[in-house]
């Protein structure tokens, strides 16, 4: 039998419904990618590393490629302090840094700065998980229009860092010691004794080189990663600070993110916070280890006379800041 060829008009309906049905499917969606800022080095010392690191990993195995963050170490996208207005403007995503650079935008949140007020890190951790936290977390939100998606760890307690040993408030006196450009750090370092120097930490390796400081205050582990035990031979356990780290989503970055995939942030955002954490003291104890291998002295410290010194600071933050005072009172209370 002879079949009949198909008539134009039968090939262009034919046509017609596959461009139809085409339509009817749905475009897939381009991958979301967003930048992630950190002022130190993308090493396994640093705990923005540690953390982006198994939040990557999580991301990927919960949203595939459709949600990607790609993460800017060594201040590659300006200072702290440049890049905490650039992501409540939206030209930067995402920041991982120490809480304490936020202040500068809210001053309240300063209170996580108060010397010796966290005994711990994981003292830390127990408050922030709480309605502290929380009510931190709306301060961010309505004060400064971003997003905290979790509190991390410091890999351990800020130290002094410097030339020469500080065990005591006399060793201190008049040191210039590199802080954060935040009040409640200069504050904190001047009652203990130092000669406070703000400073952004990618400055710091020259400035000690050339004597423009004679130290800095950080956690071991940062210390090991920035190589400052190159030319600050002494690291004195003052054990002064203990803040979070605070890692923090843009509004606009958030709603860049399709609905379908905003949960896969959060989790692994939670999973990566949680294994930071859990390896926060072993990094710290190795760190420190590593540090006295190389020659670097390693001093207990007076802390009790340094934490006298302090504490007068809270009354002043409170009385500055009264909306703190219940934060300030569950910090305390831990």
């Amino acid at each position: 039998m002879i079949q009949a060829r198909p008539t134009r008009r039968a090939v262009a309906l034919g046509l017609g419904s596959l461009g139809a049905g085409l339509a009817l499917r749905p475009a897939a969606a381009a991958p979301v990618t967003l930048r992630l800022s950190s002022s130190l080095p993308a090493d396994p010392n640093s705990a923005h590393w540690l953390w982006y690191d198994r939040f990557a990993a999580s991301l990927k195995a919960k949203a595939g490629d459709a949600v990607q963050v790609r993460y800017f170490p060594d201040n590659q996208l300006g200072k702290e302090s440049d890049v905490v207005g650039s992501v409540k403007l939206g030209v930067v995503d995402m920041m991982i840094s120490g809480s304490s650079i936020w202040s500068t935008l809210a001053p309240e949140i300063g209170v996580l700065d108060l010397g010796y007020v966290f005994p711990t890190m994981d003292s830390a951790g127990r408050v922030l998980d709480g309605p502290a936290g929380a009510q931190l977390g709306r301060l961010f939100a309505d004060r400064i229009g971003v997003k905290v998606l979790s509190w991390g760890y410091s890999l351990g307690a800020r130290n002094v860092t410097a030339r020469d040993s500080a065990e005591s408030p006399a060793a201190l006196r008049g040191k210039k010691i590199r802080v954060l450009p935040v009040a409640n750090f200069v504050a904190t370092l001047r009652a203990m004794g130092a000669s406070p120097t703000p400073m952004s930490l990618g400055e710091v390796y020259t400035a000690l080189q050339t004597g423009v400081i004679d130290g800095l205050e950080h956690d071991a582990p940062t210390i090991l990663a920035l190589k400052a035990y190159e030319v600050a031979r002494h690291v004195s356990l003052t054990q002064h600070i203990c803040n979070p780290q605070t890692i923090v989503i843009g509004n606009r970055a958030f709603n860049k993110i399709p609905a379908e995939h905003r949960d896969a942030v959060l989790a692994a955002a939670a999973e990566a916070t949680e294994f930071q954490r859990s390896q926060a003291a072993t990094i710290e104890a190795k760190a420190l280890a590593t540090l006295k291998a190389n020659g670097v002295g390693v001093h207990e410290c007076d802390r009790a006379a340094f934490r006298t010194l302090v504490t007068p600071l809270w009354d002043e933050f409170v009385k500055a800041y009264p909306v703190t005072k219940p934060i300030l009172s569950a910090i305390t209370q831990a």
